[in-house]
């Protein structure tokens, strides 16, 4: 029986488990945002700027692996969608964005709106394709999300207004093979030769990444077979419970000395589904085995000594059946040695009461991590509240850390936590977002109220663009003037929404602030003065970056007494 090619598309987006639908409305949209309201059993999410319904998507698609869809109509609809797939893009998520299409007989005319999609996608998406006639479509429809899954990215449809709502009596073949990609096993010959290399070393130091989602327990199992330490990337942070005692921490600046110290310090690496791109903290000297199922990422970063092709699950259970028990499990003592003491700095940075009238916003991540569910999830935004975040919440349970982890871009993260906090809003989604993010896409919070998402946004307010702030000074140039700028009220905003706000001042305030927003009922802002001037502890920071700190300091004083 024929159907409209909208009823078509919800029909397989249903079947294949997609709930959420986020976009703005717009005219070559109305068949598909009408197909949703009468089959009735996908949520539409109307945002307020589409480059929100992007972060949603990928959000979603970040935390769960499957598929996350968005929209956006003509021209500019389109256009505002490209920014925020390429969340999606970098951290390699499955988005589907779809575009609405000017009317095929008016294509090539510079009608209203009318640009050339093919072109504007032809970065962010893996696959991107306008569809012509009804009867292309479902076959086309396949092959977006078959290729969004397999090479977990944004597959793009822009869809003509005329052929959107007209009928076609075909439907989409094989559904049952769009899903997620299927592990990938190593060839053994390389594991026999990995496991040959480890048995051979006194020490061994493990390097996490998002590559090893659903497989630490067998990754921690190797560890503890091999007495080994193991770091993460940000991105791997909360793959495990940061006191388990063979999670030393993160490297480089998003993390510290310990886990940095014991990469460079082991015989043998074994680095484990990570591209992780700052080569500067990876080891020079140590043997580096590289398992990856992306097998062009093999040996990019750092040189390895034996690159392998293949899922880390069924990696690691081939190594644990092959490696050797270690006994001697010196160097692990010695990495959580190091773990206690770098620790005991954290703790000493955090203490709330250090300083008594300026907020720490180390006081402040740390906050948030204690008094957060066990089943959290945070989203830091880009800037240098990943800094404070990234070193000072302590995961614990299943609570998940999400960010912009490979793009880096700052104001993504209430966008992002509007479509994690759509797929479960009785989890608590907690944001922390600097002053300078928050405002970028102040509007999404109002997406947040009508659409009843609780996110609980901490703004860390300094009134600046704190990490830019600190990348002069680093250089020892004094702060730019157009890197400080004048705040709203945040609480009375998010008030004036329909939400709940507060602010903090004091550090005595903090805790009390906090306990407020996490207990408000439904989405709320928190608004932390934070001290501006506080510096991150990073790991092995030279003497020529101190001296330029300084310098920087010296500089900005001069100017002020001079008055600019």
């Amino acid at each position: 029986m024929p159907a409209t090619v909208a009823d078509i598309l919800i029909d397989t987006l249903y079947e294949i488990g997609v709930r959420q639908i986020f976009g703005v409305v717009g005219d070559a949209l109305n068949p598909l945002t009408d197909a949703i309201r009468r089959d009735k059993r996908i949520e539409w999410i109307g945002v307020r700027h589409e480059e929100g319904a992007a972060l949603a998507a990928a959000g979603q698609a970040k935390l769960t692996g499957r598929l996350a869809v968005c929209c956006g109509t003509t021209g500019p609809g389109a256009n505002h969608l490209v920014a925020g797939l390429y969340e999606a893009r970098k951290d390699h998520a499955p988005v589907l964005a779809i575009s609405g299409g000017v009317p095929a007989a008016h294509r090539g005319t510079d009608y209203l709106q009318e640009n050339s999609p093919e072109l504007l996608f032809r970065d962010v998406a893996a696959y991107s394709q306008i569809i012509t006639s009804p009867d292309q479509a479902p076959a086309v429809f396949h092959q977006a999300i078959a290729q969004a899954y397999a090479q977990r990215g944004v597959a793009h449809l822009n869809i003509p207004a005329d052929v959107i709502g007209a009928k076609t009596s075909g439907s989409v073949p094989s559904l049952h093979t769009l899903r997620e990609r299927t592990p990938l096993s190593p060839p053994a010959a390389d594991i026999q030769a990995a496991a040959d290399l480890i048995n051979a070393a006194g020490s061994v130091a493990i390097f996490a990444g998002n590559g090893c989602r659903g497989a630490i327990d067998e990754v921690l199992a190797l560890a503890s077979k091999l007495q080994a330490p193991v770091m993460h990337t940000f991105r791997g942070k909360d793959l495990a419970s940061y006191d388990h005692p063979h999670w030393i921490g993160g490297v480089g600046l998003i993390g510290g000395a310990p886990g940095t110290d014991a990469l460079h310090a082991a015989e043998v690496m074994l680095m484990l589904g990570s591209d992780y791109p700052y080569s500067e903290f990876l080891p020079t000297k140590s043997k580096v085995i590289q398992i990856d199922e992306r097998g062009f990422v093999l040996g990019r970063r750092a040189p390895v000594t034996l690159g392998i092709t293949g899922s880390v699950a069924p990696a690691v259970q081939q190594l644990l059946e092959r490696v050797e028990g270690k006994t001697d499990g010196a160097f692990l003592q010695q990495a959580n040695a190091h773990r206690e003491r770098w620790n005991a700095k954290l703790d000493s940075a955090a203490e709330i009461k250090r300083h008594h009238k300026k907020i720490k916003p180390q006081s402040v991540a740390r906050a948030i991590s204690d008094l957060a569910d066990d089943d959290a999830a945070f989203v830091v935004d880009t800037g240098v509240v990943t800094l404070w975040c990234g070193n000072w919440i302590r995961q614990r349970g299943g609570q998940r850390i999400l960010a912009s982890f490979n793009n880096a871009a700052v104001g993504t993260s209430l966008g992002q936590a509007n479509g994690i906090q759509a797929l479960d809003r009785e989890r608590q989604v907690v944001v922390a977002v600097g002053d300078g993010g928050f405002t970028m896409l102040l509007g999404e919070f109002m997406t947040s109220v009508e659409h009843r998402l609780p996110v609980k946004v901490v703004v860390f307010n300094n009134r600046e663009w704190g990490l830019v702030h600190l990348e002069m000074e680093e250089a020892g140039m004094p702060a730019f003037e157009g890197s400080e700028f004048p705040n709203p009220d945040f609480a009375a905003f998010a008030r004036a929404c329909g939400g709940q706000g507060f602010s903090v001042r004091t550090p005595e305030e903090l805790e009390g602030g906090l306990q407020q927003l996490l207990a408000a009922p439904g989405p709320a802002v928190l608004d932390v003065f934070i001290d501006p001037d506080e510096l991150p502890v990073m790991p092995h920071i030279k003497m020529e970056q101190i001296w330029r700190f300084g310098l920087a300091k010296v500089r900005e004083s001069l100017i002020a007494m001079k008055g600019g």
